[in-house]
């Protein structure tokens, strides 16, 4: 396990000059399975790093990223999880426009992308609907991790059907007929049983 990865990084934002509650960087590393204990996590006005491990994977990862503005890393928020470290990065200046990157830097970096889940335009934010926080713990406590949220490492993909889809032939009636009442426009495909 000498080889250190970097992790997927995703991010979105949203900007008031006025409300600071909206004014903010959503980042996500998205590491699998690594142990609160086992994470190294240094927040920085300007900065953050990370290191830690991957339990399912047995990989080690490693990113550091200089942000294009400063932060308040006491305002800022973290929550764990089995998939990935989740944070809200409290933008240190109110500001209306967005920032035009992440990073101080501006060049393409293959492992940082666009929260598309969590993205609003910013001639939008203002309609979009309030993002639900409670999950996230405050900086505090291990360097930040948040005591909710974390589903004790079970790794979801395992669970349910073993190595894809199930065979859902057999829900519906003869000869490829619903059971329900809705009214199906699919196409039917000959097969060459």
């Amino acid at each position: 396990m000498s080889e250190t990865n970097t992790p997927e990084v995703l991010w979105a934002q949203r900007s008031s000059s006025t409300d600071a509650d909206k004014n903010f960087v959503y980042l996500t590393i998205s590491v699998p399975d690594v142990p609160k204990d086992d994470i190294k996590l240094d927040v920085k006005p300007t900065s953050l790093s990370f290191t830690g491990t991957s339990g399912t994977l047995k990989r080690k990862y490693h990113v550091d990223l200089e942000f294009f503005a400063e932060i308040d890393p006491s305002a800022s928020q973290i929550n764990h999880t089995s998939k990935n470290i989740e944070m809200k990065l409290q933008k240190k200046d109110l500001k209306e426009e967005y920032w035009p990157r992440l990073l101080k830097e501006n060049k393409r970096l293959h492992f940082l992308k666009t929260d598309f889940d969590k993205w609003v335009d910013e001639d939008e934010q203002n309609e979009a609907p309030e993002e639900d926080f409670s999950q996230f713990g405050g900086m505090g406590g291990m360097p930040g991790m948040g005591a909710g949220g974390d589903f004790g490492g079970i790794d979801f993909s395992k669970l349910g059907g073993g190595g894809g889809m199930p065979d859902l032939s057999a829900l519906g009636g003869e000869d490829g007929e619903s059971s329900g009442d809705e009214e199906d426009d699919v196409e039917e495909v000959p097969r060459n049983d």
